[in-house]
């Protein structure tokens, strides 16, 4: 994997680790930053070594406290547009990626962070992670996703609340909202438990998951039916390789061993 400015990425077992490298400025996401996260995740969905992420911030005192303000502070309404389709062209890659992505927040995790990890399949929160979404304090909305993503996530009328007021909410309340899966005490035992799910994830059928992936992000898509998408998902799993693996091996009475095929 390439050498990277605002980024560190490891892979160990299968596993990217994926951490957001600029404490000195709360990690806040720059467009230097965005594009290294697309290279990174471009990475993740062609090689076929890597089968989960895991995406993290550094420090103690945030995931991701947000976009740069220094950069917002510039735009103007031709490249303001342009600035969120960037953004929210690559969190929809994050979204997307058959492989699962398991954000592990602390701190604070706001705007643009807030948005990153909504943009995550899962999302484990410290017992110091502060949410929120506060452009309006900026005379601004959300631009990565989030009047979409936090809506489908905690519903209208919550998701109005928290962007209409700016407020943060603890990771307690967020869990309670559905927007966190779990709360921990510390980042430590935040990536304990994400490893926990991976391993998990990682010894079941790969085409499955990645199936799953895309049914569940049906659901949310006007033009898609998304029955119709799990219908189709399902014809294709039974196509595979794994499929037959799965089946063959719990009649077998033996653990399965999928290819992802």
């Amino acid at each position: 994997m390439a050498e990277f400015v605002n980024i560190l990425a490891e892979e160990k077992s299968g596993v990217l680790y994926l951490t957001i490298n600029r404490e000195d400025k709360m990690n806040a996401l720059n467009m230097n930053t965005l594009e290294e996260i697309k290279a990174v995740f471009e990475e993740v969905i062609d090689n076929k070594s890597i089968k989960a992420v895991i995406l993290t911030g550094a420090g103690e005192k945030a995931f991701v406290a947000g976009a740069d303000i220094s950069e917002i502070a510039e735009l103007n309404e031709v490249n303001a547009r342009k600035f969120a389709e960037n953004g929210q062209e690559i969190f929809a890659m994050i979204e997307n990626c058959h492989k699962p992505v398991i954000a592990v927040t602390n701190g604070y995790t706001l705007g643009g962070g807030c948005e990153l990890a909504m943009a995550c399949h899962m999302r484990i929160a410290t017992s110091n992670a502060k949410f929120g979404q506060p452009e309006v304090n900026l005379g601004i909305i959300p631009g990565y996703g989030g009047t979409q993503r936090l809506t489908q996530l905690i519903g209208r009328g919550k998701a109005n609340e928290l962007m209409m007021t700016g407020d943060m909410i603890g990771a307690e309340e967020a869990k309670s909202l559905g927007l966190v899966n779990h709360v921990v005490e510390t980042k430590a035992d935040g990536l304990a438990k994400a490893e926990e799910i991976v391993a998990k994830i990682m010894s079941k059928a790969p085409l499955a998951i990645g199936m799953i992936v895309d049914c569940v992000n049906a659901a949310f898509l006007p033009e898609e039916n998304g029955y119709q998408t799990e219908a189709n998902s399902f014809a294709r799993c039974v196509k595979s390789g794994d499929y037959k693996e799965g089946t063959s091996a719990f009649l077998e009475k033996r653990k399965p061993i999928f290819k992802g095929e």
